[in-house]
């Protein structure tokens, strides 16, 4: 007999995260305009703020869909790989909520759902990995 070893509440976690982070992108761009306009914005720091977003947004996409594969079919390498991107994807959230130029309290509220739903992604993840190793 097989047993289905797949978590169910990761995969609802991986769609959940994948809508939220799309809101998420797009108001923290909005933030940045708005910032960029309202504040004097420094121009040497504008660039390295959407730089962050921009990268932080280019590894959600692998780090969703090497999620989802892995959990789907089992795959712990897949999986692991997307636990090693979201660690990528928590540093720069915390640059976002720490350092970036001007932090609104509305980029501390993002973000922080943000890093409470990486935490507990991050936990099914390891808890799945280990499921399917033993």
């Amino acid at each position: 007999s097989s047993s289905q070893l797949s978590s169910l509440p990761l995969q609802i976690l991986f769609y959940v995260n994948g809508i939220y982070y799309i809101f998420y992108f797009l108001a923290t761009l909005a933030m940045i305009v708005y910032k960029s306009q309202v504040f004097s914005y420094p121009d040497d720091f504008l660039a390295p703020d959407l730089a962050v977003l921009f990268l932080m947004a280019m590894l959600e996409v692998p780090r969703l869909y090497l999620g989802c594969k892995g959990n789907l079919r089992e795959e712990e390498a897949a999986l692991g790989l997307s636990l090693g991107l979201t660690v990528g994807s928590v540093v720069l959230s915390v640059y976002l909520l720490a350092w970036q130029t001007y932090v609104l309290w509305a980029d501390v509220v993002l973000t922080a759902v943000l890093l409470c739903a990486y935490g507990l992604e991050s936990g099914l993840k390891v808890t799945a990995i280990a499921a399917f190793v033993s």
